[in-house]
């Protein structure tokens, strides 16, 4: 008659783990929740609105998203999105990853190189674009002045319709390929040396070794590199609202400036959430693909 107290006094002690493991987790779900989840509702609602702001929100149900799907500016800045992620997660992986492939030598100095290379990250993207600014001015900015020595005419970089664009992505690259050095740098220190050094018994060139072992074994690396770049490219804003304001013309417009157009210039906040549900979605079936393709070609065993 005496044995149940222990089982009962075990069931306790979970329930009491299972409370502080709540507890623990609490401020996290309180910062997700008011964060993260509440502000992507508080969209959705709003882009069932027809708010300008200072007028009486009127529920116009899908009005909103019938609009979306015939407006061609709406689909221009999704392409010009679209042709910016193009451009900057490819450049930025590939640069990243030959940075860390680069920097992962055992070499006097090396440490103080990766911090110099991580530096970019850290600027504020205004202060940034505001310096890129004037180093892509045609008349006095310093590469232009740079190709001047050589007797190269520089074109207006931010001014053209053709190299404006590539412009503002290559600062977004060069400002996050330190960063992400980071991440391909702990993924090549965390495969074992016993690998790299039976691929040189068995005579494999170093770019064998690279395409056979390493770059297979840095899968987990390149997944996680891949979702944040597309999703922070997908996002981006601050450089191209600083270096061309969505110009010239419209040809840097992208989703995110037209959202700000949208909501802060003409005041139409529930049309502006309709074309932030737009890229919400775009972004959740781009990283799902991501992790889908990923699935089976990732290993996570390195024995």
């Amino acid at each position: 008659m005496l044995k149940p107290a222990p089982r009962r006094g075990r069931q306790a002690q979970r329930q009491r783990q299972t409370l502080a493991g709540y507890a623990m987790l609490a401020p996290s779900l309180v910062g997700v929740l008011g964060f993260l989840l509440a502000p992507v509702l508080i969209v959705i609602v709003l882009s069932l609105f027809d708010w300008k702001l200072l007028a009486t929100p009127e529920f116009i149900g899908l009005a909103n998203y019938r609009e979306l799907f015939s407006d061609s500016d709406v689909w221009h800045s999704f392409l010009v999105t679209l042709y910016y992620v193009l451009i900057c997660v490819p450049g930025t992986t590939i640069l990243s990853l030959l940075l860390s492939l680069l920097v992962n030598r055992k070499l006097r100095g090396m440490k103080y190189f990766r911090a110099l290379l991580v530096i970019p990250w850290m600027a504020t993207p205004v202060a940034m674009g505001l310096v890129w600014t004037w180093i892509f001015d045609p008349g006095r900015g310093a590469l232009n002045q740079f190709l001047a020595v050589f007797g190269i005419d520089g074109p207006a970089w931010l001014s053209s319709s053709l190299l404006a664009m590539p412009s503002v992505a290559a600062v977004h690259i060069w400002q996050f390929a330190g960063y992400n050095m980071l991440f391909f740098l702990a993924g090549l220190q965390n495969i074992p040396a016993a690998l790299r050094e039976a691929s040189a018994l068995d005579g494999a060139s170093p770019v064998a070794h690279f395409f056979a072992i390493t770059l297979p074994l840095l899968r987990p690396t390149m997944l996680f590199v891949l979702i944040t770049n597309v999703i922070g490219s997908f996002q981006a804003f601050d450089t191209i609202f600083v270096m061309t304001e969505g110009g010239p013309g419209n040809s840097t417009e992208v989703a995110t400036y037209l959202i700000y157009d949208e909501a802060f210039r003409k005041y139409d906040f529930g049309y502006a959430s309709t074309i932030s549900v737009l890229l919400f979605v775009v972004i959740l079936v781009v990283t799902i693909s991501q992790f889908v393709y990923f699935e089976r070609r990732t290993t996570y065993d390195f024995s």
